[in-house]
C-alpha cells in the first residue's frame, strides 16, 4: 500500500514534507505523525491543516502576493499579469496546498475509523462534518488554480484527476450534506475548541461559511451551467443561514515571526503598490471630496475635478487602454471612494499612523523626490501628496526614463502599515460578499429572498463598516459620479457615460495648459464593451473594492468569469511574449488572451506523476499554458 502522501495525486511530489515547523505555535499544535496514539485526533489535524493554509511568508511572498495580488490587480506588478508564470512557485503551492488538504483528509479518516470502531467522542462526528467544509474550500482554492485536481482522497486510493466540472459537483454536495450531519445539540469541550482558529468549533459559524461557500461556487458556474448554479445557489440562500453580519466573518488572526501565521503580506520588500485598474475604479467613484477625507496639510494638494495632470510623452507609456495613462497627477483626486485612502497611504503623509516606512532598511518610503532622466537633462519631480498608479507592461524607452516607476516605495499609494505589520486578521469569507453574491443572483432573476439593490446597498455598507468610512455611505449609495471608467454608484443610476469626457492637463516640460478628450475604455470581454454602467458593472466594481486586500484571488476569479471590473491591458511600448496576440492594432480593446487564466501545473508533477499529469491536461480542455481558461470562465 502507498503512503498517504501518494494517495492524493498531487501529494507524490512531497515526500520529504515534515511537521518539523508545527513544534514553533503554541502547544495546540501537536505534530500528528510524532504523537502517540491517544494524541491522534480530528482535532489536531485540522488545526494543522487551518493554521497551514494561512500561508508562511515563504508560500505567502509567492502565491498570495506575487501570483493572486497580482494576477487580480490589486497591487502593480508585471509578472503573472503579463502571462509569466514562476514554476519555482506553482511547486511550492503545489505542495502546501497538498500538506494542508492531507492533514484534512487524515482527519476525517481517523473520525471515521473510530465512529466505525465505536471509540469516537461524541463530538467527533461534528469535527469530522467541520473537517469536510474546510477540505472542500482548499479543493476549490487548489482548482481555482490549476483546474483539474483530485476529489477522492482516501486512504490506500491513488485517485483520478476529475475536470473541473466534476470538482465543484462534488465540492457542493460535500458542503451541503457536510451541514446536514451536524448535531447542534453536542457540546465540544471547552479544551478542544482553541484548535479551531476561524470560529472555536461554533456550529452556525461553520454552517453559515459552508452556505456562503456554496452561494459563491454555484456563482462561479453562472455563466457556463446556468440551471446548476441557480438551483445551488437559490438552496444555499434559502436556508437563510450565511456569512451575513460581521460576527460571522471567517477570519484568523495574524502574529509577527516567520511561521503559517505571520501575515500573508508583510515581507518588506514587497511594494504592493497602487495598481491602475483600482486607482481608475477608485478616482470620482461616490462623489466623496478629498477634502472630507485628508487632513488640513493636504488640503491645498487636492486639485480641480477636471484635472488629470501633467504629461510627460516622452517618460510614460501610452501604449495601453488604461485611461489614465500618459498623465502625472501632481497632487489629489478632486473626489475618491473614501476607502481608498484607508486602503493605500499618500506618499509624503508620514503623520498617518498607517504609513508604511517599509522596507525599513532604506528612506525610499520617506523620499518624495525623483527624477525623469532624458539624456543630461533631468527632470525634477516631487511626488508629496501626489495620487498615481502606473500602467503594467512594457514601457520600453520610457520606463527606462522613469526612475518614479523603477523606484515606486514613497512617489505612489501603496498598501497601508495595518496589512503589512501581521496584526491583523485575515479574511476568508466576508458578509460584503454574501451580499454581492446575493445581489448578483437577484440581478440574474433567481430567487434571494431579498431585492438586487438592497443586498447591494448591504454589501457596501458592510464594506464601509470595516474602514471605518460609515459616515460617508449614505452620499455615496445616491452617487451619480462616474469613474474614470464611467461606473457610478446608485444602484437606479444606469445612464451611459457617454465615450468620452473633457479633462484639463498641463503639458510637464514646458507647463503650458491644454485640454484633452480621454476615452471611456471599451470592455469588450463584457457585452462586447457596449455597458459601462449597468447593474452587474456596478456590483462587481464594488465587490472587487471590497475584496482588497484579503481576497485577490475572488478578484481574479470574477475577472475571469465575467470580464468585470474593467482590468486595462498591459502596456506595449516593446512586445509582451508571453501575451503574443496583443499588439499594438488591438490594445484599445479587451480579450481573455490578454489575461492570465491559471497557473501552469508545475513540473514537479508533470515529472514525477507523467501519467497523472497527462490526465489532468486531457481534462482540462486545452494546453496546460497560463492562457487556458478554465471551465467556468465565461470568455472560453
Amino acid at each position: 500500500m502507498k503512503n498517504f502522501k501518494s494517495k492524493i495525486g498531487i501529494a507524490i511530489l512531497f515526500g520529504s514534507i515534515t511537521f518539523s515547523s508545527c513544534s514553533k505555535f503554541e502547544e495546540m499544535n501537536i505534530d500528528p505523525l510524532k504523537a502517540n496514539e491517544t494524541q491522534v485526533k480530528i482535532e489536531y489535524f485540522f488545526n494543522n491543516s487551518l493554521t497551514g493554509a494561512q500561508q508562511d511568508p515563504n508560500i505567502a511572498e509567492r502565491i498570495f502576493v506575487l501570483d493572486w495580488k497580482t494576477a487580480g490587480r490589486q497591487h502593480m506588478t508585471n509578472g503573472l499579469a503579463l502571462g509569466t508564470v514562476n514554476d519555482d512557485w506553482s511547486k511550492e503551492y503545489y505542495r502546501y496546498s497538498a500538506e494542508w488538504i492531507k492533514n484534512a483528509s487524515k482527519g476525517i479518516q481517523i473520525a471515521n475509523d473510530e465512529i466505525k470502531a465505536g471509540s469516537a467522542k461524541d463530538y467527533t462526528n461534528n469535527i469530522l462534518q467541520i473537517s469536510r467544509i474546510w477540505r472542500a474550500y482548499l479543493i476549490s482554492e487548489l482548482s481555482d488554480n490549476f483546474g483539474p485536481v483530485p476529489i477522492d482522497y482516501a486512504e490506500g486510493v491513488n485517485p483520478d484527476y476529475k475536470p473541473v466540472k466534476d470538482v465543484y459537483y462534488y465540492i457542493l454536495e460535500e458542503l451541503k450534506d457536510a451541514i446536514s450531519k451536524i448535531d447542534p445539540n453536542v457540546k465540544i469541550p471547552e479544551d478542544v475548541l482553541k484548535f479551531d482558529r476561524a470560529y472555536g468549533f461554533k456550529y452556525d459559524s461553520w454552517i453559515k461559511y459552508a452556505n456562503s461557500m456554496r452561494m459563491r461556487l454555484a456563482m462561479r458556474m453562472s455563466e457556463v451551467d446556468a440551471a446548476k448554479a441557480k438551483a445551488e445557489f437559490e438552496a444555499a440562500a434559502a436556508t437563510n443561514k450565511y456569512i451575513a453580519s460581521p460576527a460571522d466573518n471567517f477570519t484568523v488572526a495574524e502574529k509577527t515571526g516567520w511561521d503559517p501565521l505571520s501575515g500573508v503580506m508583510s515581507r518588506e520588500w514587497n511594494s504592493q503598490a497602487l495598481s491602475a485598474t483600482l486607482n481608475n475604479l477608485y478616482i470620482g467613484l461616490g462623489g466623496i471630496k478629498s477634502d472630507q477625507l485628508v487632513g488640513t496639510d493636504l488640503k491645498s494638494s487636492i486639485k480641480d475635478e477636471n484635472y488629470i495632470g501633467k504629461r510627460y510623452a516622452n517618460h510614460f507609456t501610452t501604449q495601453t487602454n488604461d485611461p489614465s495613462a500618459g498623465y502625472w497627477l501632481d497632487g489629489l483626486p478632486n473626489k475618491i471612494d473614501p476607502r481608498a485612502y484607508k486602503a493605500f497611504y499618500i506618499p509624503g503623509d508620514l503623520s498617518n499612523s498607517n504609513y508604511s516606512l517599509y522596507p525599513s532598511w532604506t528612506d525610499d518610503a520617506k523620499t518624495q523626490e525623483e527624477v525623469l532622466v532624458s539624456g543630461s537633462n533631468q527632470i525634477k519631480v516631487n511626488t508629496k501628496y501626489t495620487w498615481n498608479a502606473f500602467s503594467l507592461g512594457d514601457w520600453g524607452a520610457k520606463g527606462t526614463n522613469n526612475r518614479l516607476r523603477s523606484t515606486l516605495v514613497g512617489k505612489v499609494p501603496a498598501l497601508s502599515q495595518q496589512f503589512r505589520a501581521s496584526t491583523s486578521s485575515r479574511i476568508f469569507f466576508a458578509s460584503w460578499e454574501s451580499y454581492f453574491l446575493l445581489a448578483e443572483a437577484a440581478v440574474r432573476g433567481w430567487s434571494t429572498g431579498t431585492t438586487a439593490k438592497q443586498a447591494y446597498e448591504n454589501g457596501i455598507k458592510a464594506s464601509f463598516d470595516y474602514w471605518g468610512v460609515g459616515a460617508y455611505a449614505g452620499d455615496y449609495l445616491n452617487s451619480e459620479n462616474y469613474n474614470r471608467v464611467g461606473t457610478s454608484v446608485k444602484f437606479t443610476h444606469t445612464t451611459e457615460p457617454g465615450d468620452t469626457h473633457n479633462m484639463n492637463y498641463i503639458d510637464g516640460y514646458t507647463n503650458t495648459p491644454g485640454t484633452v478628450s480621454i476615452k471611456y475604455p471599451v470592455n469588450t470581454l463584457y457585452k462586447n464593451g457596449a455597458v459601462r454602467n449597468d447593474l452587474l458593472t456596478k456590483i462587481i466594481t464594488q465587490k472587487f473594492i471590497a475584496n482588497l486586500p484579503w481576497l485577490p484571488l475572488e478578484s481574479w476569479n470574477d475577472q475571469r468569469r465575467l470580464g468585470l471590473p474593467f482590468f486595462e491591458n498591459p502596456a506595449i511600448e516593446n512586445a509582451l511574449p508571453n501575451l503574443p496576440d496583443l499588439n499594438a492594432s488591438n490594445m484599445m480593446t479587451s480579450n481573455i488572451k490578454f489575461f492570465p487564466q491559471r497557473l501552469n501545473y508545475p513540473s514537479s508533477f508533470r515529472e514525477a506523476s507523467p501519467d497523472k499529469y497527462q490526465q489532468a491536461v486531457s481534462l482540462l480542455g486545452g494546453t496546460d499554458k497560463v492562457l487556458t481558461p478554465l471551465w467556468w470562465a465565461k470568455q472560453k
